[in-house]
Formats: C-alpha cells, sequence, structure tokens
C-alpha cells in the first residue's frame, strides 16, 4: 500500500459548512402509495465537524446524503448550507461513493481531473491536481489506470477528485464499505488525516460501529425506517484514536444497544 502524505507537505484551503438539517422528512411514491424514510430529521453541523450517520439498512441514511448533496429535494422541512438553502447539487458540496467509479479509459491524473474539467477551469487549477494525488499518497501512479491500482488506491483517487474542488462539505456513503479488513483499517486512519489537514466538514454513512466511532466527532444513531434520531453521541476523545481504548468499547456498546444489537456483543 501507498503510505500517505504528511500533514504538512501539502497546501490544502482549510474551511467547512455549516449544515443545518431542520424538520426534515421524505417520503417516495411506490405504486401511488407513499413510503415514508425520513421522519423529522433535524441536527446541525459546524465547520470542520466530522457527523458519522449509523442506522439499519434501508432505513434512509443514505436518502438523508442525496437531500443534502442537493441531489433530490426534502418532501418536507428545510437543508442549509451556510444559511443558504440548498436546491440543487454544488462543487462545494462533494459526494464519495461506496465505489470509485474510475473512468477505465482516463488515468488517475485525469480522473482527478474530471470536475475542473467539467466547471472549465483545468487549465489555471492544474497544481490542484498534483496537490490532490500528494495529499492522497498517489503522486507516483498519475499515469497509472484504474485497473492498475488496488482497491484502496482507487478509493484513495476518488477522494482525490473529491479534494481537488476544495470541498467545504465532503459527503460519504460507505467510501470504505467495499474494501479488505485490512485496507479499510488503513484507510480510516488516513481519511482522518485528510479531514484534519483540509479541514472540510463531513458526513459519512456507515453501518460499521467501530469506524463511525474511530473516525467521527460525532454520531448520530437512527431508527428503522421511516428514520428518526434517536441519539446525538459526541465522541470527545482526542486524535490519533487507539481502538483497544476503553471510552471507545463503551460507546460501542452503548451505540449497539441502541440499534439492539448489544446482546450479541
Amino acid at each position: 500500500m501507498v503510505a500517505a502524505t504528511p500533514l504538512d507537505a501539502v497546501p490544502i484551503v482549510a474551511r467547512g459548512t455549516t449544515l443545518e438539517v431542520c424538520g426534515v422528512s421524505h417520503h417516495y411514491t411506490l405504486r401511488g402509495e407513499p413510503l415514508p424514510v425520513l421522519d423529522g430529521i433535524d441536527f446541525r453541523a459546524e465547520p470542520g465537524e466530522f457527523v458519522a450517520l449509523l442506522g439499519p439498512s434501508g432505513c434512509g441514511k443514505s436518502t438523508l446524503l442525496r437531500l443534502v448533496a442537493g441531489l433530490d429535494h426534502p418532501t418536507q422541512g428545510r437543508i442549509l448550507a451556510n444559511s443558504a438553502m440548498i436546491e440543487r447539487p454544488d462543487p462545494s458540496r462533494i459526494v464519495v461513493f461506496q465505489a470509485p467509479t474510475l473512468y477505465p479509459w482516463r488515468n488517475v491524473w485525469s480522473n482527478v481531473a474530471v470536475g475542473l474539467e467539467a466547471r472549465g477551469l483545468l487549465k489555471s487549477h492544474r497544481r490542484r491536481v498534483d496537490d490532490a494525488l500528494k495529499l492522497v499518497g498517489l503522486e507516483n501512479f498519475a499515469k497509472a489506470l484504474p485497473h492498475q491500482l488496488s482497491g484502496g488506491m482507487a478509493q484513495r483517487a476518488a477522494l482525490a477528485r473529491a479534494l481537488v474542488n476544495e470541498p467545504s462539505l465532503l459527503i460519504l456513503d460507505e467510501p470504505l464499505g467495499q474494501l479488505d479488513s485490512l485496507t479499510r483499517l488503513q484507510m480510516q486512519g488516513e481519511l482522518v488525516t485528510l479531514w484534519q489537514r483540509a479541514g472540510f466538514t463531513a458526513l459519512l454513512v456507515t453501518h460499521d460501529v467501530e469506524e463511525a466511532l474511530f473516525i467521527a466527532t460525532r454520531v448520530l444513531v437512527l431508527s428503522e425506517r421511516a428514520a428518526r434520531i434517536k441519539a446525538d453521541i459526541r465522541v470527545e476523545l482526542s486524535y490519533p484514536r487507539h481502538r483497544g481504548d476503553g471510552r471507545l468499547t463503551a460507546l460501542r456498546h452503548r451505540v449497539l444497544e441502541l440499534l439492539g444489537l448489544d446482546a450479541t456483543w
């Protein structure tokens, strides 16, 4: 695996969005009938916070991410970024999905440059691509094609593609879910490093309780669909965190209890 670049090696703009989710409910229409997905979601993320969403499969976590990204509009309620209503996608809010979705015919450098190219900014901001690749430790793989990368390296490239736009809000939909267990553990630490270096606000969906507690400053535990917030847990532990820390173990038990899984722990 490629080691991440030290925190002080690459200049990246430090900034974060204030995210406000105010009374958001949402439903889909299935065979002419409403299917409730979210029920009165309320929370505020301060600039630079890392918020993780945990909940049962199908409870509406990814739907909430789509609403925050501006890919859909809530049935009820408001979502604001820096006090402005979110009504459409914006380069300041970037989504990183579970699959890296790299273009197989483009090399790593060209994949990372896609966003800037689409916005007509590549000529004046080429340095951003090089900086993003250095930040994720892929500067020596700029000319490699996606099929030549390991799973972890491909996900690093996807993160670089997001970071090149200097987002103030990074929206992460299980970005490590397809990685093997050892690579996933390494990437968790690297994701924390990227967040600390760049200063963005982050919203992460994961099914891994330990991952959420290891990475995030706050964990929102959601109920079954239609999702409500059952608990807002602040993880008041300094970084770097250690997986054997008894305080993390206690928090893990609390979250599993909220999810109804403590009997198996």
